[in-house]
């Protein structure tokens, strides 16, 4: 008997590590994306919400590089075509950014603050119909881009598994957050943005260019999202129109959860929300795992209203 319970308690253990290493992966996609909004909100104070119909061009665009490269061109080195397609989609979408925010967004800056909230909803509506009208609205799923991986352990026939892609997923967050932290605390753009989130009329009267500072902004956040649907592609092997909505939502809520405003605070809300979802969806029903979320966040803001890592509002006065 104290065999058998032995038996049971490493199977459970088991099961246990390798849902860590799936809710860290999902969690890291999520970290990506919230970085987008929470740099967009922390410099104008407005949410992006068309920063998870970016994320689902960006894929759509991975996917067409990557078929380009592979099936017309005869690129037989998945890792040099999955290098051009991460720079390339990139650039383009780093190129939707910059023409969303100088069409739908820097012409309502001065305007009424729901105007730049609805001018994204409208822009993000766009996104999701001109993809499926392009693209259409069946799943698109793409060849197999990186397999194989570690046995971590086994026991009792059940193994432990930790797959390149996941490695790739995490390490790419690892360095993403450390680069765009140094760039943010370091760097004379990175003092500019904090200016301008600070007060962006006493910046400008000393002489930081706002207008630029927030289409770059636009811009990383954009390219930020080109690797989180590079990854989600890579991760997953499909895509649909739809993939912009929901994914969005639940880096949105990260951003929250974390402390939007705070890069830190928005890669570790991703990897909760990744990590609930995960675990909840190994140890009860699937239904419910965005509701365990959704409840995780309510909870946490009701004792914590700026999140986890936020900084509470300063009124100024």
């Amino acid at each position: 008997m104290i065999r058998g319970a032995a038996i049971g308690t490493d199977a459970r253990m088991d099961v246990f590590v390798q849902q860590l290493i799936n809710g860290l992966t999902l969690g890291s996609i999520y970290g990506l994306i919230a970085i987008g909004y929470t740099m967009v909100f922390g410099i104008i104070g407005m949410v992006n919400f068309a920063h998870g119909d970016v994320f689902m061009v960006s894929s759509f665009i991975a996917l067409i590089l990557f078929l380009i490269l592979t099936t017309w061109l005869g690129i037989s080195s998945i890792a040099l075509a999955l290098l051009i397609v991460l720079v390339l989609a990139m650039a383009l979408t780093a190129l939707w950014g910059w023409a969303i925010e100088r069409i739908a967004y820097r012409p309502l800056r001065g305007s009424f603050r729901l105007a730049p909230l609805i001018s994204a909803i409208g822009v993000s509506i766009f996104l999701s119909n001109f993809v499926q009208v392009a693209q259409g609205a069946r799943n698109k799923p793409t060849p197999p881009m990186l397999s194989g991986g570690i046995t971590l352990f086994e026991t009792d026939g059940y193994a432990v598994f930790l797959s390149y892609k996941q490695c790739l997923i995490m390490g790419v967050t690892v360095v993403l957050l450390t680069g765009f932290w140094y760039l943010v605390q370091r760097t004379p753009f990175g003092r500019a943005q904090r200016a301008c989130e600070q007060d962006r009329k006493m910046a400008a009267l000393l002489g930081i260019d706002v207008d630029r500072t927030i289409s770059l902004t636009f811009v990383l956040g954009a390219a930020l999202a080109a690797v989180a649907g590079v990854l989600y592609l890579l991760y997953y092997g499909v895509v649909s129109f739809s993939d912009g909505f929901v994914p969005g939502v639940k880096a949105f809520t990260a951003a929250v959860l974390g402390g939007i405003g705070s890069l830190p605070g928005a890669v570790l809300g991703g990897l909760i929300i990744g990590l609930i979802e995960t675990f909840w969806s190994a140890y009860f029903s699937i239904e419910y795992k965005d509701v365990a979320a959704f409840s995780i966040l309510a909870i946490v803001l009701i004792f914590m209203p700026s999140g986890i890592l936020g900084r509470a509002d300063i009124e100024k006065v």
